[in-house]
């Protein structure tokens, strides 16, 4: 489970990062024409990343999660409507419509909403107050102007980058501290997976130990 967690972790950043490299690479040269020619799969591939995480995130409130979830969900069907009514009929991909036609930002919007809303939780989580600076930013990047999605696409992907930074950084002091190499949301995962009974006695076990402390 927490390998697929950070699998569908990894594929958002990588997405995002390759189909903004086009913004940076010469015109028409042989890189920019295949990210450019590929930006559909790698919008598809980002949000099935983003999904399979939120799918699997641990958040102890859970309507937070709910919400999360259902803002994925409203973007990518946004984002198949955007595709399969306005943008393929025009001839572009979907990133070029939303940047062309920055209504349609609206539809897609949700999504990244979505994305928005994890890379908060993950900041929260890992004590990372820097990466709610660089999300201010690019909030306001994609609701003033889809133009400056690019900004937006640099900064989200900064954020990522000191998620994932900081998780290898506690990842590596607890393997010095303990034999396992349990973090984050892993021991939540493994409780989940336990049966009813064995999650009760567990309960009833921890809250024994939690009124001894207290004696």
């Amino acid at each position: 489970m927490v390998i697929l967690y950070r699998s569908g972790l990894v594929t958002t950043a990588a997405s995002f990062v390759v189909a903004a490299s086009a913004s940076f690479l010469p015109e028409n040269s042989l890189l920019s024409n295949v990210v450019n020619e590929n930006l559909n799969s790698l919008y598809a591939l980002g949000a099935g990343g983003l999904g399979l995480s939120l799918f699997l995130i641990h958040i102890y409130v859970t309507e937070i999660k709910r919400t999360l979830q259902a803002l994925w969900a409203l973007g990518v069907d946004g984002s198949l409507a955007t595709y399969t009514s306005l943008a393929q009929p025009a001839g572009q991909n979907l990133i070029q419509y939303v940047v062309a036609n920055p209504m349609a930002v609206w539809f897609v919007g949700p999504l990244f909403a979505a994305l928005t809303g994890f890379v908060f939780k993950e900041g929260i989580v890992l004590k990372l107050t820097s990466i709610f600076e660089r999300l201010i930013f690019a909030e306001d990047c994609l609701l003033n102007s889809p133009l400056k999605t690019v900004d937006y696409v640099k900064k989200m992907v900064s954020a990522l980058q000191k998620i994932f930074r900081r998780g290898r950084r506690l990842r590596e002091q607890n393997r010095v501290s303990r034999k396992d190499d349990d973090i984050g949301d892993k021991s939540v995962f493994i409780f989940n997976a336990l049966p009813d009974a064995e999650k009760k006695a567990l309960i009833e076990k921890l809250q024994q130990e939690k009124l001894k402390n207290l004696d």
